[in-house]
């Protein structure tokens, strides 16, 4: 799966352990998320978009 996470947290200029924490995961599972390399449940999903202030989880997660 692509994601725009990391263009979105550069944006709000958090770090990935800055992001892990508000979502309540480790830093490597934001690593792998940034690398395609883990899909995230629903939850996961639209915590990050909520903590990266998109409106839709479209908008950080591309199939």
């Amino acid at each position: 799966m692509k994601t725009r996470i990391s263009e979105f947290r550069k944006e709000l200029g958090l770090t990935q352990e800055d992001l892990a924490q508000k979502v309540d995961v480790t830093r490597q599972t934001i690593i792998s998320l940034e690398q395609g390399k883990y899909n995230p449940s629903l939850k996961l999903a639209h915590d990050i978009t909520k903590a990266l202030k998109q409106k839709q989880i479209e908008d950080v997660f591309e199939l």
